[in-house]
């Protein structure tokens, strides 16, 4: 019997021990030194706080002004994620009123490096609109499951990127020439993200938060006391709720005037005359009587509202691997200095709704395809498998290796360059216009050799099949 007594007895010992200390560790402030010593996920935090954010201040630091303001706000938000990381394993995982509350220190942050972005715009603007635009990655910290309206937090960190790449890539084409400090700013903070941030999500919280035991830990939800007075305020007594809606409906509601189709019936159903209040249209009222108008319609008007629908919404410019095989160049418009150096064999590059822009492939792949683009400059140096333009116009395209075979389907207007290793290629071509073929001449100093692949054929029936030519034109 005393065993029992004693063993309960340091059960509720062991119970309200654990209950004080997670009152302590409510705020991450009051977390033990030791505890976040030995917790990997902080230490690897720490480690890519130290890693990443280290080589962007750095960079940050010799730049100054506006962006060296941006970057410490970053730095800022970083250091709120860490918190929060802390505060979520020493809290029950809170409702959607208390998540909002949890998240708030973070929002703010994001908001601050938001309104540096508002006013006149400064010579800093893609700096300031890339930090911006990168801070929510971190709000896949947000992430509850699978019905909450995000994506997985690995993926939101991804796509989140994709947004402020497009800045990013204006500052490296920008100052590619000018100032490798902004060079060395730029690639930093992709690295931050890309891959430090998202490789520490998906090895240390793929499904999201990692949040307290119900049984031992304090509920983080905007209800709950944060503060551990011993004499708590006095709740306020809970208002009694709303009369029913049958009070009014005696004296509120006649007195009220009627609004929408009931106002209708009853000025229908009144004693006034139906036309009563009506203006009387007089004779210079009347459109045909009118200088100031015509019913002529002016073909301006017309042709405006038929670009009107035919314009297309384009998704955001990528520039990405996926997966770890395939090159996504898309939608990038005036972009002459797009360049892929690190690729293999086995990857692939597709280029989609590209436009006014120039891509450079340094190094072996499997196959480029060009699908959609107009006005593309593709350069690239040895395929495997295949070069492919499909549904094109006006593209120019020049192997400077090797390429056995190149497609060219549904395109009009375009320009090869075929190298001297790359002329045993086979040129297939399908419903397509104005392909021209340029070949290297004979000598080193020559110059290119221009060859127009027809586009015209004559099919003729003799001896009980069809003979095709292509279609020669007289000079005469």
């Amino acid at each position: 019997m005393e065993k029992e007594i004693v063993a309960r007895l340091e059960a509720a010992v062991a119970r309200l021990e654990a209950l004080a200390a997670a009152g302590s560790l409510a705020a991450p402030a009051g977390v033990p030194d030791a505890a976040l010593a030995v917790d990997p996920a902080v230490v690897a935090f720490d480690e890519l706080v130290e890693r990443s954010l280290g080589r962007l201040s750095a960079a940050a630091d010799k730049i100054g002004g506006k962006v060296q303001e941006a970057t410490k706000i970053l730095a800022e938000s970083f250091a709120v994620l860490k918190e929060l990381l802390v505060k979520a394993k020493h809290c029950q995982k809170p409702d959607l009123a208390g998540l909002q509350e949890f998240l708030k220190p973070l929002n703010e942050v994001i908001l601050k490096a938001s309104a540096l972005t508002e006013g006149r715009r400064s010579e800093f603007f893609n700096h300031l609109k890339t930090v911006a635009d990168s801070l929510t990655a971190l709000a896949w910290v947000a992430y509850s499951g699978k019905d909450c309206g995000m994506n997985m937090p690995t993926s939101h960190v991804e796509e989140s990127w994709q947004m402020a790449e497009f800045y990013n890539n204006k500052i490296l084409v920008e100052y590619r020439n000018k100032d490798a400090n902004h060079v060395e700013w730029a690639k930093a903070l992709k690295e931050l993200y890309l891959p430090s941030l998202r490789d520490y999500v998906k090895s240390f919280y793929p499904l999201g938060l990692t949040w307290g035991s119900a049984g031992s830990a304090v509920v983080c939800s905007s209800a709950s006391a944060p503060s551990v007075a011993k004499d708590p305020p006095p709740q306020a007594p809970v208002p009694p709720p709303p009369p029913s809606a049958s009070l009014f409906t005696s004296e509120a509601a006649s007195s009220r005037p009627k609004e929408g189709i009931s106002a209708v019936f009853q000025e229908i159903g009144s004693s006034k005359s139906v036309t009563a209040g009506l203006r009387k249209v007089t004779d210079d009222m009347k459109t045909k009587n009118r200088a100031d108008r015509s019913s002529v319609v002016a073909v301006t008007e017309k042709g405006s509202r038929a670009n009107s629908f035919s314009f297309r919404k384009e998704g955001p410019p990528k520039l990405e691997l996926q997966m770890g095989r395939k090159w996504a160049v898309e939608n990038q418009i005036g972009k002459k200095n797009l360049v892929i150096d690190d690729c293999d064999s086995k990857q692939t590059v597709y280029a989609y709704g590209c436009k006014d822009s120039v891509l450079q492939v340094k190094g072996k792949v499997n196959n480029i395809t060009v699908d959609k683009c107009t006005k593309m400059g593709i350069v690239f140096m040895d395929v495997v498998a295949a070069c492919e333009i499909v549904n094109c116009n006006g593209v120019e395209v020049q192997c400077q290796g090797s390429a056995p075979t190149i497609s060219v389907d549904n395109t009009s207007g375009c320009q090869l360059y075929l190298s001297k290793d790359s002329l045993g290629a086979s040129i297939t071509t399908a419903k397509s216009s104005e392909i021209n073929v340029m070949v290297p001449g004979a000598g080193p100093e020559s110059d290119w050799v221009e060859h127009a692949l027809p586009q015209q054929f004559v099919h003729t029936f003799k001896n009980s099949q069809f003979t095709t030519s292509a279609v020669s034109h007289s000079g005469g």
